[in-house]
């Protein structure tokens, strides 16, 4: 697991959406070989998403021949809905650079039969070669994607039941009202993540350093179902100095140290 430990939330999007872009250009994708990005939302991945923006405007990056599939929807709120998975994504970022419609991959979240939209889901991920990089959010109870405590860490995409904390957490994207807030959501499982050749992790503020701390320092459980990323063989967790309240001191200054020796 590489730690990029950086000053400020501007920073850690600066130095994520780097990678990004970098590892998009430098797979030269086409249309028989595309670059498959995994999504994420929430409020974390904003400003990597802002600079990808950036970037594609000022002719730095195409999104031509990328393929993405997102991690998550929520269980009947209607795509059209301002806090919907769809809406957060074509608004903050697909509306604003050239991919191509038809290669976005959000999961349905309103589909008749939803556990066969999950197996569909699964089946064509496999079907676009796997993904290449997935990026990531974490929640403060160190969840990935809805993976909540407790997950299986051999699970593949399905419906699941959001916990108290999750509703509470999103409630601030409807009005401060916990009944608006959907009660489940469709989300891939921790073993779709592991199956990405990469994973990029985004962590900010105080309120994910409790996440971040059982991440890193601690061992891997099904109770955080993030520290999984530990047993990736390409991982990279991106924070910033606020998350990183709980560390240990000697882990800090390790992570710190390594990547100032380039090593």
């Amino acid at each position: 697991m590489r730690v990029i430990i950086e000053p400020d939330y501007e920073n850690l999007s600066r130095w994520a959406a780097d990678y990004v872009a970098n590892r998009i250009i430098a797979a030269k994708p086409t249309p028989k070989n595309p670059f498959v990005l995994g999504c994420p939302t929430g409020s974390s991945p904003l400003g990597v998403y802002k600079r990808l923006v950036e970037k594609y405007k000022a002719g730095e990056l195409s999104f031509k021949n990328v393929i993405t599939f997102n991690m998550d929807e929520y269980v009947n709120l209607p795509e059209e809905h301002q806090e919907s998975y769809h809406s957060f994504m074509w608004t903050n970022f697909f509306s604003h650079i050239d991919i191509k419609p038809e290669n976005v991959h959000i999961l349905n979240g309103n589909a008749p039969d939803l556990l066969a939209e999950c197996a569909h889901y699964e089946e064509m991920i496999a079907a676009a070669g796997g993904i290449d990089l997935f990026m990531a959010g974490i929640g403060p109870d160190g969840h990935l994607a809805f993976n909540e405590p407790g997950s299986s860490l051999a699970s593949r995409t399905r419906i699941k039941t959001l916990t108290k904390d999750t509703i509470i957490a999103n409630a601030r994207f409807f009005d401060g009202d916990l009944n608006q807030v959907p009660k489940q959501a469709l989300t891939v499982g921790i073993a779709t993540v592991m199956d990405a050749k990469e994973v990029i992790l985004f962590c900010n503020g105080h309120n994910k350093s409790r996440a971040l701390q059982h991440m890193i320092d601690e061992s891997v459980s099904h109770m955080w179902t993030s520290s999984i990323l530990q047993m990736h063989p390409h991982a990279i967790i991106v924070c910033d100095e606020a998350a990183c309240d709980e560390l240990k001191v000697s882990t800090f200054h390790y992570f710190l140290d390594k990547e100032k020796n380039n090593l």
